[in-house]
């Protein structure tokens, strides 16, 4: 466990590795595979839970959206008996714009740090979500309201605050790299890697640890909680593959990453797709992804359904 690929220091060794970079992926995985067309499935959130829905794809139920300006001051009614919900930007990433609040009670509503908030403040916020400052492009934008994830107590020791998560990179619809994202005090309770969310690579037939990085640098214990990585397993693997393999299916997408969160109650629970989903994984499992994509074409049999797939993936001898 804990291999880092920077071990490889020069080109030619991260070439021999198999390290995927990033002019590599932009040229021969994703404009290859992903047609423009296909991008506003999973660049806006309110069509990608649609689209989840027909494809029988679990995900956070949606309360309400907020598409106009004039829409903004019918959010209480919007949210009737709702007391714990998440308002999110469709079109916004990396964990932008995202509010999240845990309770309100009035007009008072407190947030899932603890900080009190207006009712001011949540019309604000809505407000500039439409007119898109978290939107990628600065579009103007759709709030999405969810129902809040009550993540599995499972995972209480190995995230700090925020709900850890579970991404997957999908090619043709294998899931081929997989890692757990967990949040941390320096990432504000985010499960975002580049704003200091601890990586945590998982065996892609197991879900167990492999290896665990925090700003690309190797650790064996979670920063905060203290939690020893090694011993992070995911359950209900199989249904985690499943989400993955089948956002394939629903997209039309060759290379995209799902991001999948665990409920208590309703088990994994896909929260979002990328189209272009980053390269930081390779470092959180210390294997290369180039040669995992080139062993997919190669050797992965063709025509195969989302169950089979999966199948393959958990069987599939290394």
């Amino acid at each position: 466990m804990f291999n880092n690929l920077f071990n490889f220091a020069s080109p030619k060794k991260l070439k021999e590795a198999g390290v995927l970079g990033m002019n590599a992926r932009n040229y021969n995985f994703i404009s290859k595979l992903n047609k423009r067309s296909l991008y506003p499935l999973v660049d806006d959130k309110v069509i990608t839970k649609g689209l989840a829905d027909k494809h029988q794809i679990n995900t956070p139920k949606k309360i309400g959206i907020i598409e106009f300006q004039h829409e903004v001051k019918n959010i209480l009614q919007i949210l009737g008996d709702y007391k714990e919900f998440v308002i999110k930007p469709a079109q916004g990433s990396g964990g932008k714009g995202v509010l999240v609040i845990k309770n309100y009670d009035g007009e008072i509503f407190t947030t899932a740090s603890g900080r009190i908030i207006t009712y001011n403040e949540v019309y604000q916020h809505i407000s500039n979500i439409l007119s898109g400052l978290y939107s990628l492009g600065g579009k103007y934008d759709t709030a999405l309201i969810e129902e809040l994830v009550h993540f599995s107590d499972i995972f209480k020791d190995f995230s700090f605050q925020g709900v850890p998560d579970v991404r997957i990179i999908v090619y043709k619809g294998y899931p081929a790299l997989t890692m757990m994202r967990l949040a941390t005090k320096a990432s504000g309770g985010r499960a975002n890697l580049h704003q200091g969310a601890v990586g945590v690579g998982l065996d892609i037939q197991t879900g167990e640890a492999l290896n665990a990085v925090m700003r690309n640098v190797p650790i064996t214990h979670h920063p905060d909680t203290n939690a020893e990585l090694k011993n992070l397993v995911v359950p209900f693997w199989r249904e985690h593959l499943e989400i993955g393999a089948k956002a394939y299916d629903m997209t039309g997408l060759g290379y995209i990453g799902a991001d999948i969160v665990l409920d208590k109650e309703r088990g994994p629970m896909m929260l979002e797709l990328n189209a272009r989903p980053g390269l930081a994984i390779q470092i959180a499992n210390g294997i290369g992804l180039q040669k995992v994509l080139e062993n997919i074409e190669k050797n992965y049999p063709k025509n195969l359904n989302a169950q089979e797939r999966v199948d393959f993936v958990l069987n599939h001898k290394k």
